[in-house]
Order: C-alpha cells, then structure tokens, then sequence
C-alpha cells in the first residue's frame, strides 16, 4: 500500500501571538502534520502554546541559536534569516514529506486535500509550486457578507498578464506585475530527505542551483493578507520601502518598452508628489474591493471569495491561549 505523504510549513515570524497563533491554527486545519515557527523576536504567548500543541514545533531565535548557527552571528536582514532558518529545519528534523517554506500572512488554500495532491506528483519531483492570489481591502460603502473576504488573482504568463493588468488598473497598471503589490511568484513544497537541498523565498536549490522547473499545484492557491487594510498597509509600509518588498534595487513589473517603475520608485514618486493623498489614492485603486474593482477583476477572472475563519480555527487549536 502507497504511504500517503505527510506535509507541513515552516515560517520565520515576528508578529502578534494572534496572528501567529492564526496561521499555525489554519494550517494544522487543513491537516498540516507539523508546523515550525522559528520565532525571530520573543513571544512568550506564542511560544507557550505552540509548545504545548503535539503537531508544532517552535525555536526562538535569539543571539545564542544565531551564534550556533553562523559564524558571522544573525544577519541583518530578515530576507536571509528566513532562508537559514527554512534550510535549517529541512535539512534537520522537518517530520515531513513535503515542507513549504511560507510566511506568517500567507494561508494555503487547497481545493482537495494537499496530501493527495502531493502524492500525485512525479517521483522525480523535487519542489511544487502554489500560486498567490492578493488580499483587497474592503470597501467600507460595499463590505463583503458572512465572513468573506476578496482576493484578486492574475494571469501566469506575461503577455497576457501585461494586458490585463493594464486594463484593470487604469491609472497604475503599468508599474504593477499582475496588479499586485506583493510577489506573483509564490510559494513552494519541498520534497524532504534529499541531499544538498537549501531553500531561499520563493524557490529551492539543488547543490546552489534553483530549481527552475516547479510542479504547478494548480488546485492550490496562496492566501496572501498583504495589504488587507489601509491601516494594516500603513503600518507596515516603511519598514517595506526600506527594508522589505518595495525596497530600492529590486526589479520593476516586466514591461514591454521596458519603462515601468518598481515599487520603491512608484512609492517614493507618490510620497514626494502627494504625500498620504497620493498614497491613499493608489491603494483605493489598487488594492481596495471596490465595485468598479471587482468588476474588471471579475471579468478577467480574477476576483476570489474566501472565508478563511481563522478566529474558528485559532480557538478550536489552541482553546487555552484565545
């Protein structure tokens, strides 16, 4: 008889015990045999009830764990601590088939169990890919009903994502990759138990070489609660333009006369033009559920409902830390 894989995540993680608790609550819901949360600040809550959960694994990441890892003690960046960490637990004990490398605001969403869609693969198959579909803000004159929240989604080839994109976002669509202001790239599975292997953000490497040919899991999509509100985006919005996904140097949306802006340019554009106006204007049109918005994503097919329920979940995993 097949054994039928098991599966599970890791995360590098600063956040609230909460949202921490939330993310490994949803994912143990969907049958997640472990799941590894490398604590990159103290979180005496979080620790505590992850410890307490058989199916969770937790290590805080202080100066002592970075010290017994690396020479050169904790990097600077948290880019790089994720990387370590995520290699660390494959090539360690990860007690799974399969480990996904994700983050603490991203939430897997499969349409049939992940086990089942990981046993179908290739035996050959070393990483398997989940595409993300982007959190909207919800229109305050237009919220969504019974817990439901919009999410958009975009094309995975290029020239027809260039299109659509530009048609979508009339005013901003050409300095965005598929509309989104996250990564399109998503998040991958890594096949355990192999030599060699190291993880990085959006990718895993065979002796430093990527494996540029993922499985798509293509009844599997990524949750990703980027920007879920204007609030939400506003308190994370300098840390990212200048340490995070909008910093300097990283590669604008691919364009076809090559003169589009990335997000640190756009960004700073904004800031220097309108200040906060500015910037609000471009979240209401880009990453708020308006009804315009959602019916241009609708008519590309790119507008997604989803009930994450992670209240639900985080009570039922962890009833002794609410």
């Amino acid at each position: 008889m097949t054994k039928t894989p098991t599966w599970g995540v890791v995360a590098t993680i600063k956040a609230p015990a909460r949202d921490i608790l939330c993310f490994a609550a949803h994912h143990l819901d969907l049958g997640a045999h472990r799941v590894h949360v490398y604590l990159d600040a103290p979180n005496e809550a979080a620790e505590a009830a992850l410890r307490a959960h058989p199916k969770c694994r937790v290590i805080l990441c202080d100066e002592g764990y970075w010290r017994r890892r690396r020479r050169k003690g904790r990097p600077d960046a948290h880019q790089p601590r994720q990387s370590l960490n995520a290699t660390h637990c494959l090539n360690r004990r990860p007690q799974v088939d399969w480990l996904a490398h994700i983050d603490v605001d991203e939430f897997l969403l499969p349409d049939r169990p992940l086990s089942a869609q990981l046993a179908a693969l290739p035996a050959e198959t070393l990483s398997a890919r989940a595409r993300p579909i982007e959190a909207l803000a919800p229109d305050p004159a237009d919220p969504p009903q019974d817990g439901q929240q919009w999410f958009k989604s975009c094309a995975r080839f290029q020239g027809r994502r260039r299109e659509e994109t530009n048609d979508i976002y009339p005013t901003f669509g050409p300095h965005l990759n598929g509309g989104f202001v996250s990564h399109v790239a998503g998040k991958v599975f890594v096949r355990t138990g192999l030599e060699n292997i190291s993880l990085r953000i959006h990718n895993a490497f065979v002796d430093k070489v990527m494996d540029d040919r993922p499985v798509e899991l293509a009844e599997t999509r990524l949750c990703h609660l980027h920007a879920p509100s204007w609030e939400h985006w506003q308190s994370a919005y300098a840390y990212r333009l200048r340490h995070g996904s909008y910093r300097e140097g990283l590669k604008a949306a691919p364009m076809t006369d090559g003169a589009g802006l990335n997000m640190h340019a756009l960004f700073s554009l904004l800031e220097a033009d309108g200040g906060e106006t500015a910037l609000r204007r471009f979240f209401d049109e880009v990453c708020t559920a308006t009804p315009d918005l959602r019916e241009r994503l609708a008519a590309h097919g790119h507008l997604h409902s989803v009930a994450l329920d992670l209240d639900r979940k985080r009570a039922l995993h962890f009833p002794d830390h609410v």
